[in-house]
């Protein structure tokens, strides 16, 4: 198992732990995994971002921590449709094949879309699929597209 998938299953084990809030200061983290602080730090940049369904909240200095919260999950549909407007209106004009897929996985994972509907959207809006419109123009198309399709969830 690489180190990354190790302190990112850490975080997660302490977020399920402490009901989707986890607050850690890296040196204690680094230590008790058996890395560098750094890699904490990759981790949680790269791993737990707003698009994959985590706030990310930090105090330097003495004392210092990092809070990871999970966001809402709306596995009752109670909030899906005020988490998708939120996505919509957050998302940008223009997204990259790769931060679609990151962001249905979250909502697969959220329950908010089933596993086909995420299939369908990812191929509908890949490269193949865009690949006869202009590479400039082809985020912006995307983002479109996928605005589109989530307002109809």
């Amino acid at each position: 198992m690489q180190m990354s998938d190790m302190i990112s299953r850490a975080i997660i084990q302490l977020l399920d732990e402490h009901e989707g809030t986890a607050q850690i200061q890296r040196n204690e983290l680094a230590s008790r995994i058996g890395c560098v602080p750094s890699q904490i730090n990759y981790v949680i940049t790269s791993r737990f971002t707003p698009e994959q369904g985590f706030i990310v909240e930090s105090k330097r200095g003495g004392g210092g921590y990092i809070r990871i919260r999970r966001m809402a999950q709306p596995h009752d549909g109670s909030g899906t449709a005020a988490a998708i407007m939120h996505l919509v209106n957050n998302l940008g004009d223009s997204v990259s094949e790769h931060t679609v897929r990151v962001i249905l996985q979250n909502l697969l994972y959220q329950g908010i879309v089933s596993q086909q509907v995420a299939k369908l959207m990812t191929a509908a809006l890949s490269d193949h699929a865009l690949r006869p419109v202009d590479q400039e123009q082809r985020d912006m198309l995307r983002a479109r597209l996928f605005k589109q399709m989530l307002v109809s969830l």
